[in-house]
């Protein structure tokens, strides 16, 4: 398995996560991401840490720290939320509106037979997504989203219950058909840093979304900013 490397400097690394890929070993055993830091010590004394967390489905961005100081300092950044985070979605249905607001709290639930999964209810954890419709592919809706708040599941619960239809694939949230894995990928991670310059990525669009027909070259930044100038004047 292949996991090519997006950016690399002193302190830090941003990999293209290969969809399929825990970053925990499961129970039952096989590859993990584990496997791979040895190699990704780039020369490096220490083996890079992930800094945040990706679904074993979800492809794209992750950010790993190079050091111990390095990783304490991602983790605050993402707990004051000045981390910028984009992805990717394949909703499986038509979505009505071009763009909009989900804000729903989402509460971690638990049964005997089903396991758990996260749920919309007032009494959990604030979350919220903004999102834009970038394509439609027969029947098919390329959403990009961009979360404020980093809960689990938190794109996948509110593609369902915000926009009416789950992630294509998604075996929890949706019906599980129509591809082999939840269809999500963390297309862009930019973290700010004092006195350095960004670390930035953007992972390129997955096969598996090309060949459900979203164009492979689509320049996603363009399309956000000529969707932000007709909104602003009234189109």
């Amino acid at each position: 398995m292949n996991i090519p490397i997006l950016f690399e400097d002193g302190e830090a690394l941003i990999v293209n996560k290969p969809a399929g890929l825990p970053l925990d070993r499961p129970r039952k055993g096989g590859v993990a991401l584990e496997d791979f830091l040895p190699d990704l010590r780039l020369g490096f004394a220490r083996e890079p840490l992930p800094v945040h967390r990706l679904d074993q489905d979800t492809s794209g961005c992750l950010l790993l720290a190079r050091n111990p100081k390095a990783h304490k300092r991602f983790c605050a950044a993402f707990e004051a939320r000045v981390v910028s985070k984009r992805y990717l979605g394949v909703v499986n249905g038509p979505v009505r509106k071009e763009s909009g607001t989900i804000s729903l709290n989402l509460l971690k639930t638990s049964s005997k037979y089903g396991g758990w999964r996260i749920v919309a209810s007032h009494e959990g954890k604030p979350a919220v997504t903004h999102w834009r419709k970038i394509a439609e592919v027969d029947g098919l809706t390329l959403v990009e989203f961009r979360p404020e708040t980093g809960r689990t599941h938190q794109i996948r619960v509110h593609a369902q219950k915000g926009l009416g239809a789950a992630l294509l694939g998604d075996p929890i949230y949706g019906d599980g058909a129509g591809a082999g894995r939840t269809m999500l990928h963390a297309v862009e991670l930019t973290v700010l840093r004092e006195g350095k310059p960004p670390i930035h990525a953007v992972a390129p669009m997955p096969e598996d979304f090309v060949e459900l027909g979203f164009e492979e070259g689509i320049d996603l930044t363009k399309v956000w900013e000529q969707k932000e100038e007709q909104e602003d004047h009234g189109e």
